[in-house]
This record gives C-alpha cells, sequence and structure tokens, in this order.
C-alpha cells in the first residue's frame, strides 16, 4: 500500500509499552469527572457502601460506578448494558475506572439504589459552579418535556376513555345475547359448543363490566379524573403531534443560557406548563444564587399569576402571549393593534388616534378595561377592545 498513511504492526512489540494515561488528552472532560468526584465525601452524600464491609465479597467503589454514570450522563449512553460493553472497549471508560467492568445490573442497581445521592452530588456540582461564577449572567430558559411511562394507553383510563369502553362493552354483550336469543329460537342453526363459548364470553364481559364500574368509583377521587393501572402517577398528556399521546409526566428543566447547563429540573404529571413558571424560576434564582434572574419561556407558560408571582420574587420573566383573538380572522383589529402608553395609561390605535380608558369590570375573575377612540378616526369611529390583567 503505497503512499498511504499506514498503521502500526499489531503483533509489533515495544521495549517500553506505552502507559494508559497516554491514551487520554489533558484536556479530555473524563479528567474533570475524575477530579470532581474523588473530591466528593460520597459517605456524606448518601451513597451505599462508601464504607466497606470487614467480611464478604469485596464491591465496587461507589465512585468508580459514580464516574460510570456521570461519563454516561456526559455521552448520552442511558442504557445499562450498553455502559457495560463501553467499559470493556472505550479507552476513556477503561482510563476512567481502572480497568474495571462491573457488569449491567451493578451499574442499573447503583441508579436505582442512589437516586437520592445522585441528585445530591448535581447540587454539588451547581454549587461548584456557582463559586466558579459560570452563571454571571443570570438568565435561564425554561422548557418541558413528555416521558412516556411505563403504564400503557390501555391501562389509563379518563372519563371519556371509561365510558366509550363501557358502551364498547355492552354493545358486545347485546351482540351476544342477541345470538344467544336466535340459539333459543332455532337450536339447528347455533351449534352446542357455540352456546356454551357464548356464555362464557357474556360472563367474561360481565366482570369487565364490574372491573370498569370499580374504576370509574377511583376516577371520582382523583382530582384530575385519571387513572393509571400500572404506574398510579402517570397521567394522559397531549403531544405535539396532532391527534397523538402519551402517558406519562412533564418534567421540567430550567436551562442556563450561556454554558447550556441543567440549573433545575422537576418532574410533574400535569399535561400543561401554565403553572410551572413560577416554581421553576424560583428553584433556578435559589440553585444559582443569583438575586436578580431572567427567566425565558415560551406561550405554554404564559400566565397573568405565574408572572406575578416571579415579579414578586425579583425575577423579571420574558414569555410571549398566546394568540387566542378571532378578531384579525373576522377582518377586525385586535390588541396587537394597539400601542399601550404607560405615561398616559392611554393606548394609540392603528390610525393613530387617542384610545383612553372609560370603566372596567369584573367577568370570571379577570379585571376587563374598556377604552373608547377619542376624535374621528379614519379607520373606525368607535373602537372597542378588552385589556385583561
Amino acid at each position: 500500500m503505497k503512499r498511504f498513511i499506514e498503521g502500526e504492526d499489531r503483533s509489533q512489540s515495544t521495549l517500553l509499552p506505552e502507559c494508559l494515561d497516554d491514551y487520554v488528552a489533558d484536556d479530555n472532560p473524563v479528567r474533570v469527572i475524575e477530579v470532581f468526584v474523588n473530591e466528593l465525601d460520597l459517605g456524606e452524600l448518601g451513597f451505599d457502601g462508601a464504607e466497606p464491609q470487614a467480611t464478604g465479597r469485596p464491591a465496587y467503589h461507589p465512585a468508580t460506578l459514580l464516574k460510570i454514570y456521570l461519563y454516561g450522563y456526559l455521552n448520552r449512553l442511558q442504557s445499562s448494558r450498553r455502559l457495560e460493553r463501553e467499559t470493556q472497549r472505550n479507552l476513556e471508560l477503561i482510563w476512567l475506572t481502572g480497568r474495571l467492568t462491573p457488569d449491567f445490573k451493578t451499574i442499573a442497581d447503583f441508579r436505582k439504589d442512589n437516586g437520592a445521592a445522585i441528585r445530591r452530588v448535581c447540587r454539588e456540582f451547581i454549587v461548584l459552579c456557582r463559586n466558579l461564577n459560570v452563571f454571571s449572567e443570570a438568565i435561564v430558559a425554561i422548557d418541558g418535556s413528555k416521558f412516556k411511562a411505563v403504564n400503557n394507553r390501555d391501562k389509563n383510563f379518563t372519563d371519556r376513555k371509561l365510558q366509550a369502553r363501557m358502551e364498547q362493552v355492552e354493545e358486545s354483550a347485546g351482540r351476544y345475547l342477541a345470538e344467544l336469543d336466535r340459539a333459543d329460537r332455532e337450536p339447528a342453526a347455533v351449534g352446542e359448543g357455540r352456546v356454551s363459548r357464548l356464555k362464557e364470553k357474556i360472563a367474561n364481559l360481565k366482570q369487565q363490566m364490574k372491573h370498569l364500574n370499580q374504576i370509574g368509583e377511583q376516577m371520582q377521587t382523583t382530582t384530575d379524573h385519571q387513572v393509571s393501572l400500572t404506574d398510579p402517577d402517570a397521567r394522559s398528556m397531549a403531544t405535539s403531534g396532532r391527534g397523538t399521546g402519551i402517558v406519562g409526566y412533564n418534567v421540567q428543566t430550567a436551562v442556563d443560557t450561556q454554558h447550556h447547563l441543567i440549573v433545575a429540573h422537576d418532574v410533574t404529571n400535569r399535561g400543561h406548563d401554565r403553572q410551572q413558571l413560577s416554581p421553576m424560576a424560583q428553584q433556578a434564582s435559589q440553585a444559582i444564587g443569583h438575586e436578580r434572574l431572567t427567566a425565558l419561556a415560551d406561550r405554554g407558560y404564559f400566565n397573568g399569576e405565574q408572572i406575578r408571582e416571579c415579579e414578586q420574587s425579583g425575577i423579571a420573566t420574558l414569555v410571549p402571549k398566546p394568540l387566542t383573538s378571532n378578531s384579525k380572522a373576522a377582518g377586525l383589529f385586535d390588541k396587537r393593534d394597539f400601542v399601550y402608553i404607560p405615561e398616559r395609561n392611554e393606548y394609540r390605535c392603528p390610525a393613530g388616534e387617542r384610545a383612553v380608558w372609560r370603566y372596567a369590570s369584573v367577568e370570571n375573575g379577570l379585571t376587563l378595561h374598556k377604552v373608547l377612540v377619542l376624535g374621528l378616526c379614519a379607520m373606525q369611529t368607535e373602537s372597542a377592545m378588552h385589556h385583561r390583567h
């Protein structure tokens, strides 16, 4: 193979073999994991096995398993089986663990048994970032993601789904009963074996209906009228796809906009984000230790009460307002066409005329302000709009 870059002969021996440390560059992120974990007091953080037993088979030190877990998090390796394979072939993990290769069950059990301790490690990392002044800009972006639970959609019940399931059972029972009536009228038309199977099916449908009635009673005791049989905390949620949905959780995260680090997170079973702005913004403010914080979020977080709570806590929010008005479709002006002038507490209409406050009323807990355009407007002689707050 002339004129090509050639690799080394695999069978070539060397007098002084390269050490494992030579394969990991000085700026490799695994060195940060190594230093960070070695500085933690794992016993104080609550990790099981931080102090070894005097007898029995020696176990893996929690620091080794924590390094594997953090490496998987940084490199999007969630599966414990994949992490086991990587410890056997990945030079970075081989360096990080010192050639230790825990099996997947050990890695999975470590995550399962040390959830609270791992969360404390995350807090320690946030504290380290604060000490390094990483969050100097004090700007976070808040968003939610729908995570699927182990609960199947058929094992989740809402009022509408329960009613539809009951109607299906009643329809099937009626069809089977009609066939039994036919067997009574025309014994030759339906065999004896078929009749016995029909009776078994009707008995099964009665049991299903009894079970559905029990679910309905249980549903009345819940605040959101939902019941999940496999994972009781999971809830049915709509997703971005039209006509689609999952049974799962709404995971909220607040991310530092400068370094894209997660500073706060929470898990809720509410399918929308309208009540999550203030709790997540306050968690992020406490995590980064800034008295003044700016929180960014999408339209799904727009809620007047939540924005007011943030303002009272010293948190500035930038949330676009949802477009709920049908005025544009009807050929009329909507609120976006009127410019508010706070110094005079009035609006400027699309024609440039002044729109002054007339009176206020309260409807459904909201204060509605009605304004009147002064003068003869070239576009509209009188323009009324409602400003909600």
